[in-house]
């Protein structure tokens, strides 16, 4: 018998942890979505995740995970309802359950088009898009020879630095992790200054490329190309759609549009730092 929709309103939230891994992976993979253990190994430690327990006593009804920044900043991702809870309330149920928890901090998403009109509801409104593109690269257009290389355990304060500068806040809980994390982690050097930094970590059959903060178009174009060298498997990112020449460098490169997003802020005008030099996220957990 179906669950009402009266209780399923009354189901409890609780905190999430790595021993819930499994069953947040089965939950995307029943909406459709990559299994993604990996990247959810990330978020369950890195962030907080919430989860309400399916009544059937089979797994997760419904989960999310918040990534904070301190007190300017948290991102959501992941709100995931499974199939046969859709569409009954789940979701704002455990939406308003994480802005309770997150209180005056201004929080981030990526909506996808079905969960916008909820997030709009809540309050979030869009300050921008990202285009999700994926494909083998197939190093048709070059990149500029701007200089790359490896990054080792000397730059790590300088990635930090970079980072939170063109951040806009202090993400060194996340970035740290990263070498760990990646499968592969790439700086741009010019006159002995760190100009950009660039990883790619698995993700089921793709690399993702993110984060990827770069001076300019030409620096992010040369960490891509550097990245896509380390890998035979394809690329995956998502770039913010104000930048023009990087969707077209990378599309003439084999990497295709998928879908887009739309990245939505609460209680901030817009995000912080400098979105000229912010070419893709470390992860994209829409919902």
């Amino acid at each position: 018998m179906p669950t009402p929709p009266t209780s399923l309103a009354q189901l409890p939230v609780r905190r999430l942890g790595s021993d819930d891994l499994l069953a947040c992976a089965d939950l995307s993979e029943n909406r459709g979505w990559p299994r993604e253990e990996h990247k959810w190994g990330l978020l369950l430690t890195a962030g907080t995740g919430y989860g309400i327990d399916d009544p059937s006593g089979t797994g997760l009804l419904a989960c999310s995970v918040v990534t904070s920044y301190g007190p300017g900043l948290a991102a959501i991702g992941m709100v995931l309802v499974a199939e046969r809870y859709a569409r009954q309330g789940v979701g704002r149920r455990l939406m308003q359950h994480v802005l309770a928890e997150a209180g005056d901090t201004p929080l981030t998403l990526h909506a996808t088009a079905n969960g916008q009109p909820l997030y709009e509801e809540l309050g979030f409104t869009e300050t921008s898009r990202a285009e999700m593109v994926s494909g083998r690269f197939t190093f048709t257009t070059p990149a500029p020879a701007v200089p790359v290389r490896p990054a080792t355990a000397e730059d790590l304060q300088a990635i930090l630095r970079l980072d939170h500068e063109v951040f806009g806040l202090d993400r060194t809980p996340l970035i740290t992790r990263l070498p760990a994390f990646a499968d592969h982690l790439r700086v741009a050097e010019e006159d002995g200054e760190i100009t950009g930094f660039a990883a790619a970590w698995p993700n089921m059959d793709t690399h993702v490329v993110g984060p990827l903060i770069a001076r300019d178009p030409g620096t992010a174009q040369a960490l891509i190309a550097s990245l896509a060298a380390a890998t035979d498997r394809p690329l995956r990112t998502d770039i913010d759609v104000r930048h023009t020449a990087l969707l077209s460098w990378v599309k003439e490169n084999g990497v295709d549009h998928i879908t887009s997003n739309s990245v939505m802020v609460r209680s901030l005008p817009d995000l912080p730092g400098d979105w000229r030099r912010r070419f893709a996220p470390l992860t994209v957990a829409a919902g």
